[in-house]
């Protein structure tokens, strides 16, 4: 099991345990977090916008050309911005820090 923290709108730190294998957007949601995820996870969206800790940014892979495509539609992006369907649990990120965006905006 790992450790990973969310950042909520309010400024609010919130730590959920996870599962190797996981998606950041799928732990949100089950935990009652305020990610959209519209379209379910197939990178269709940017509702799963989140933004990493710049300290942590480096330890995840990059991401791939389509999900930069779809973060450039995620208002508030930031240089750390990915979106947390793309976003797995491995070992190599447990205690990965990441904050909500203020808002998200779907075209689903």
């Amino acid at each position: 099991m790992h450790k990973i923290y969310f950042i909520l709108r309010n400024g609010e730190k919130q730590e959920i345990t996870a599962e190797t294998g996981e998606s950041l957007m799928t732990i949100a949601q089950q935990n009652g977090l305020d990610v959209e995820g519209a379209c379910g996870g197939a990178m269709a969206c940017s509702t799963c916008h989140m933004i990493v800790d710049p300290a942590w940014y480096g330890k995840l892979p990059p991401p791939s050309e389509d999900e930069t495509d779809m973060l450039d539609l995620a208002p508030g992006l930031t240089r750390t911005s990915r979106l947390g369907c793309q976003i797995i649990v491995t070992d190599e990120i447990s205690g990965l820090t990441v904050k909500l965006p203020q808002s998200t905006k779907s075209l689903i």
